[in-house]
């Protein structure tokens, strides 16, 4: 059996089928290893949308035949890698989510310094869990896809997202971009 991969990155635009692969993925390596999966929601139940999707994401594990532990943490993720072992497999949904949570916990102006605080605090909140877990995998969404209006702060965070984005996929084992339900390999070897 091959050593599971340590960090996956998989992007796609929004209702990809990201998430669903990501998910199939976590449970596979679950059970070639015999890890735990543990799903790490990001997402806060802030509008009628986003309650309808954390719902439908929470029915689809609970219906599968495999059960997910579920860790939920909005920003900081990094407060939470102590609680995570070597058993375990992690999915991270999603980093576009936990950006926005970072972005708009505090009224803070999005200077450079506030900028860097948050990039830094994500960066090393998923590099603390991935040291810990088996597997880790974090699922984004591609914002490039999407219309970056010249509105400054969107211009910030598309640029913001982009960076970390390229810093995951430098460290990562492997890399997919998921477009209309199909994985894409963009880094890593084919199995």
């Amino acid at each position: 059996m091959a050593e599971a991969p340590s960090l996956i990155f998989i992007t796609g635009g929004v209702r990809s089928g990201k998430s669903s692969f990501a998910e199939r993925k976590a449970l596979e390596i679950a059970v070639e290893t015999g890890g735990t999966p543990i799903y790490f929601a990001t997402g806060v139940a802030s509008d009628t949308e986003m309650k309808e999707r954390i719902s439908k994401h929470q029915l689809d594990r609970e219906a599968g035949k495999y059960k997910w532990k579920t860790v939920e943490q909005s920003i900081d993720i990094g407060k939470r890698a102590k609680e995570m072992t070597k058993q375990d497999i992690v999915l991270l949904d999603c980093v576009t989510t936990l950006l926005n949570n970072e972005l708009f916990s505090t009224e803070e102006s999005w200077d450079c310094s506030f900028l860097e605080v948050v990039k830094e605090r994500i960066l090393n909140g998923i590099t603390a869990i991935n040291i810990q877990v088996k597997t880790l995998i974090v699922v984004s969404n591609e914002v490039v896809y999407e219309s970056l209006s010249e509105n400054e702060l969107v211009m910030k965070y598309g640029r913001l997202l982009g960076y970390i984005h390229r810093q995951l996929v430098k460290a990562a084992d492997e890399a997919y971009l998921v477009e209309a339900g199909i994985p894409i390999l963009m880094k890593g070897v084919k199995q």
